[in-house]
């Protein structure tokens, strides 16, 4: 009998679950499913943004198809690749860079010293302006001619001449990268002081008492500690990384130098009216992402399983 009073209550536990699951899973549907899959059914027709409603269905033809022994679509524009390896090389860029600072300024935040509190706000500053406003405020600074860094460089004599940061396709995705590292680094920060601050305090008052390096007592006890955190920190600025419009966009258009996959969609489906063709440009992009979402995870947690053993 208390068997079957106790099955009986984790079913009713369950339903109360679901129950106040239900207004969030509508929500979700609503706002992301549909429109999610909204955009895959137009992957697969001819629609247009001036006759949304009027469409045929193309079946594979916006990705992939051959004609008088010609292959067009999608997967065969050479504009389209140039876009995804832009967005991996920004990824990587922008994420490796936010790491690295977000440490740094990390374990300078954990540490005492006069003026910590005053610290702590002067590196919310960059994350706090919105990414629109920050990036053309950095559109500006960066100008050729008139730019505050190029006036700067040359009056401490580091360049002779203004340098086009951001018309010079050498120099335009190193730019935007740095960009995008200055406005999201205090976000990595943030989360690597949240886990800094959980740390024990025994494991270094130990290596402390044994004379450890502190180099050493980074490697050894801090990084492993606080991986988790820093797990949670690469997924999400990884996300945003590879999906990456507006710091782009607003910087350099639609230049092809730093034309990312959001920006090749956008311009199909805006500049070009081509609904059908910006939609499989978008359902790639998502397919992009789920995919090098899952290798991550894949590979932290093989990592985690090897470390288990």
């Amino acid at each position: 009998m208390a068997e079957g009073q106790a099955s009986s209550h984790r079913k009713r536990r369950v339903r109360t679950a679901w129950l106040f699951l239900a207004p969030m899973l509508v929500g979700l549907t609503v706002v992301a499913i549909w429109p999610l899959a909204r955009t895959v059914f137009y992957a697969f027709t001819d629609a247009s943004l001036s006759a949304p409603g009027d469409y045929a269905f193309l079946g594979f033809e916006n990705f992939a198809v051959e004609e008088d022994g010609y292959w067009y679509g999608l997967i065969t524009d050479p504009l389209w690749w140039n876009a995804v390896w832009n967005t991996l090389v920004f990824a990587a860029g922008s994420v490796a860079i936010e790491v690295a600072l977000g440490v740094i300024l990390a374990l300078v935040m954990n540490a005492e010293f006069p003026g910590r509190a005053l610290f702590r706000a002067a590196v919310l500053i960059p994350w706090a302006i919105p990414t629109v406003v920050s990036a053309k405020m950095w559109a500006w600074m960066l100008h050729d001619q008139f730019g505050v860094v190029n006036h700067t460089l040359m009056t401490l004599g580091l360049i002779s001449t203004p340098i086009a940061w951001l018309a010079d396709p050498d120099l335009t995705m190193l730019s935007v990268i740095l960009v995008d590292a200055w406005k999201t680094t205090p976000f990595v920060a943030l989360l690597v002081l949240a886990a800094l601050q959980m740390l024990p305090k025994d494991c270094y008052e130990a290596a402390r008492v044994d004379g450890v390096h502190p180099i050493k007592v980074f490697f050894g006890i801090t990084l492993p500690l606080i991986r988790p955190a820093l797990t949670v920190a690469v997924i999400f600025r990884l996300l945003d990384a590879l999906r990456v419009f507006d710091v782009v966009y607003i910087m350099t258009g639609n230049a092809e130098s730093t034309m990312t996959m959001s920006v090749y969609a956008r311009q199909q489906l805006v500049d070009f009216q081509d609904v059908g063709y910006g939609s499989a440009a978008s359902t790639l992009l998502f397919m992009v992402i789920a995919f090098m979402t899952a290798l991550y995870l894949t590979a932290m947690r093989a990592d985690v399983m090897k470390e288990g053993r």
